[in-house]
């Protein structure tokens, strides 16, 4: 059995779950170069434990810290062990750079996995620093089409980069079809929603999930939509632009856990994700894996590999209100019931166990 080992921030999830499915099929190990308890802007109920299908090592070492991340130099006693495969998550990471700069001098091949990416206007010296980071790798971990493209500016060869689909859910967690009006209506009651649509949209209230643009886009929508935000409690900010445009449809519903919040996927009509900017975006699969079709920016990863204009949803223009409310408006009108079909179709693919599975392929392929 192949043994592989990962270097990544911090145990989030979805990777503790991926870790663990992959884990079934090689010999895995994982260090963790940050504490859980050190992320601050995550709630508790977020963390999960492991399954114990792989090694788990958080690095303890940390001689410096760096915009919050860490330096650990006992890393370098885990490069030295003997291993199949090696897999940096990430570029950013001190911890990250200081194992390239080790595997590099003793030439070690490794791979360098990114969830997703966007290219951005850098100056000539961040394109160069970028190109120094992605190109020292031996192989390339991608999600997909945009994170390849994303890969290949920065300096990856493509003939060397291996895609695979990106998640967080389980096969288990994908519905068999859509939820039917009836269905929904249920949920809704429980929920003490009382529009004829719902439009459901998560994150935290930061300027970066675009919150505001989806506010202003609410405007131009019927009275009788409702649209849920589900993730936190709005600033003040956000409460002043509500009173501002006069807003009543908008409804504040703070964090949810896991159970509470398939309620709110299955009561609603429509998922909007009006972000800024987010390197993948996991709502977008999760909603899609509820039968909902979506609504995203072209600044979201997840939506440029996963949301087909007119099919599945459609992608926006990054900040301009008037498309998403155009796209609201158009989808809500039409037949959401057959998009979000086809959103179920899509994301099927899109599991920890497939992940897994590819990536075994990925490594066996080289």
């Amino acid at each position: 059995m192949k043994k592989v080992l990962f270097l990544t921030t911090y145990a989030s999830p979805y990777r503790l779950h991926f870790f663990d499915a992959l884990g079934e099929m090689l010999e895995v190990t994982v260090l963790f170069s940050e504490r859980i308890e050190d992320k601050k802007h995550r709630s508790a109920d977020w963390f999960i434990s492991g399954q114990g299908k792989c090694q788990v090592v958080q690095l303890q070492r940390r001689i410096a810290s760096f915009k919050g991340r860490d330096l650990c130099v006992d890393v370098i006693h885990w490069l030295k062990k003997p291993w199949d495969e090696i897999v940096l998550c990430g570029y950013s990471s001190p911890t990250v750079m200081l194992a390239m700069l080790y595997l590099r001098r003793k030439k070690i091949p490794f791979w360098l996995e990114v969830d997703g990416g966007l290219i951005r206007e850098d100056s000539w010296l961040q394109y160069r620093f970028k190109r120094m980071l992605v190109g020292a790798a031996s192989g390339w971990l991608s999600t997909g089409k945009a994170t390849t493209d994303y890969l290949v500016h920065y300096g990856a060869r493509r003939e060397k980069v291996r895609e695979y689909p990106f998640s967080s859910l389980f096969e288990a967690d994908i519905l068999k079809e859509p939820v039917s009006r009836e269905r929904k209506l249920e949920f809704r009651r429980e929920l003490g929603m009382e529009e004829d649509k719902v439009i459901l949209s998560i994150g935290q209230f930061i300027h970066r999930k675009g919150f505001d643009v989806l506010m202003k886009a609410a405007v131009q929508l019927d009275p009788d939509t409702g649209i849920y935000i589900v993730g936190g409690e709005p600033t003040e900010e956000y409460l002043e632009l509500c009173r501002e445009l006069g807003l009543h449809n908008i409804h504040f519903e703070g964090f949810k856990k896991k159970e509470a919040l398939v309620k709110y996927y299955q009561a609603a009509d429509l998922f909007v994700l009006p972000t800024r900017e987010d390197i993948w975006g996991l709502v977008v699969n999760e909603a899609m894996a509820f039968g909902l079709p979506v609504i995203t920016t072209d600044r979201c990863v997840a939506g440029l590999e996963l949301v087909e204009d007119g099919v599945t949803g459609y992608i926006v223009p990054v900040g301009d209100a008037d498309a998403l409310a155009e796209k609201m408006n158009k989808t809500l009108a039409g037949n959401c019931e057959a998009m979000g079909a086809a959103a179920l179709e899509k994301v099927r693919p899109y599991t920890i166990e497939n992940m897994a599975r590819v990536h075994q392929l990925n490594f066996e392929r080289g």
